[in-house]
């Protein structure tokens, strides 16, 4: 088996990025092995690991529920974290110099929470999210503060058509004078979907503009559906 470190290093990020460039959105496969994802649904069932459970439908979030990892977190979602970090920092830097904000994200990640803690943001946000039959995540956006790294990662833990079926991942992006567009992107177990936060630039006639971006799933048909959510900045 290879580390975390290893099988990010065999991702084509130029093609990556790029795909993040055109649709907000890029999928990074089989980057989990299903032992790992097997790992970290049953530890849904722990407390000690959680500092938060919430249960979507008191907050009309949709309905299902999921737990913020409490610190210091499993060593895997710790890995992802750090590692994904520095490989998508440089993008990061690109979009607020495309955007024109002076803003820039530091090469690591430890370095970029010693600037959440500074703004007074010091609770984990790396999440586990369970479905049932009829569960689904309205549309988001994952901002816990003013301290935001503009970009997130979601790994699907379940075997679609086999432990649940429906629960599609779904993004919508808003461009300028435009109606919403919609994407579904196909997942299988351990696959990865990076996508931004809340906004990208985007090339047009008159240059630059800015494309507002939601995510969520699709109501789950049958089953249930377990992902997690590797989210870079802190919350207060």
């Amino acid at each position: 088996m290879t580390s975390i470190s290893e099988r990010l290093a065999g991702i084509d990020w130029q093609a990556l990025h790029s795909s993040l460039w055109e649709q907000g959105y890029a999928l990074g496969p089989a980057i989990l092995t299903p032992d790992e994802c097997s790992a970290l649904i049953d530890m849904y069932s722990s407390e000690s690991a959680f500092r938060s459970h919430i249960i979507m439908a008191r907050y009309r979030f949709g309905r299902g529920d999921y737990k913020y990892f409490n610190y210091p977190l499993p060593q895997l979602v710790a890995e992802l974290r750090s590692e994904l970090y520095p490989r998508l920092a440089p993008l990061a830097n690109r979009w607020q110099e495309e955007l024109g904000q002076a803003l820039r994200y530091p090469p690591q990640h430890a370095q970029f929470l010693a600037r959440c803690r500074a703004a007074g943001q010091h609770l984990a946000t790396p999440l586990l999210l369970k479905y049932g039959s009829g569960d689904y995540n309205c549309l988001h956006q994952d901002v816990y503060g003013e301290c935001v790294f503009p970009l997130q990662v979601a790994f699907l833990l379940s075997r679609p058509g086999e432990d649940f079926g429906g629960g599609e991942f779904v993004v919508t992006e808003q461009r300028p004078r435009r109606q919403s567009r919609a994407e579904v992107v196909p997942l299988r177990q351990g696959d990865a979907v990076v996508f931004a936060v809340r906004e990208r630039p985007a090339h047009g006639t008159r240059g630059i503009y800015r494309v507002s971006l939601r995510h969520g799933v699709s109501r789950v048909r049958w089953g249930e559906r377990y992902t997690l959510g590797v989210i870079f900045h802190d919350a207060r």
